[in-house]
């Protein structure tokens, strides 16, 4: 029997992005309509934010385990978190957690060093973006990496906040990500990582001047293999 997915989830269309990517695409392991037992706890996006914007990455994790130890307790066999944000608490979290976890940030790195990208851009929250939760998978995989400007860091930060966690996608905000992925480009970089979960929304392959490696489905399908044995255990 495939394993029990435990999706501990913070904003919410990142997470229906990355449940949907799930079900939709277990059917071509498991066969028509299946896919593995998934459940889901969700903690307000609110609550979450009142630790992120003091930098109390205990008060995160907290939130992360009262999630992890609800869905133990209903009998999910591993956790995925769609959120890449959150995952600076990881370190806090995983020694602490009744379940193993795997990591949105190691699942993109593995994906960039399988496709032999050598340095990558990384897109997300202003949090993400200036903090180690990518540095530290990256250098696992000996990948370099670049960020945006302090200008366009608060901008893709507020459209994250204003619009996409809000299911506001507009052409506008598609061109403005267009434009800074284009500057990544010409800092060198060979590939984008979308580091929000609700970046792959608005952004994808056809408007995007550098590949994208799309946090949301890489961690969804890593769940997949996981769950259904066509992975090794982590």
């Amino acid at each position: 029997m495939p394993k029990h997915i435990g999706i501990a989830a913070c904003s919410a269309e990142g997470a229906a992005l990355c449940y949907r990517t799930i079900c939709n695409e277990g059917s071509a392991i498991l066969g028509r309509h299946m896919h593995p037992e998934v459940s889901m706890h969700t903690h307000p996006l609110g609550e979450y934010m009142k630790h992120i914007d003091a930098g109390n990455q205990e008060g995160v994790a907290a939130l992360m385990l009262s999630s992890a130890e609800k869905l133990f307790n209903i009998g999910a066999d591993f956790l995925i978190c769609p959120d890449n944000t959150i995952h600076e608490a990881m370190p806090i979290v995983a020694k602490r957690s009744p379940l193993p976890w795997l990591h949105i940030a190691e699942e993109v790195g593995a994906e960039a060093n399988q496709r032999g990208y050598v340095k990558l851009g990384i897109t997300g929250t202003r949090y993400l973006m200036e903090g180690p939760v990518y540095p530290r998978a990256l250098e696992k995989f000996d990948i370099m990496y670049a960020i945006p400007s302090t200008e366009e860091r608060a901008e893709i930060n507020r459209i994250i906040f204003d619009d996409l966690v809000n299911m506001v996608f507009t052409d506008e905000s598609r061109s403005y990500f267009s434009g800074v992925i284009d500057r990544l480009k010409d800092a060198g970089c060979d590939a984008v990582v979308l580091g929000c979960t609700e970046i792959p929304l608005l952004v994808n392959d056809s408007v995007s001047p550098l590949p994208t490696l799309d946090s949301t489905r890489l961690l969804a399908r890593a769940a997949l293999r996981k769950a259904t044995g066509s992975r090794e255990e982590m």
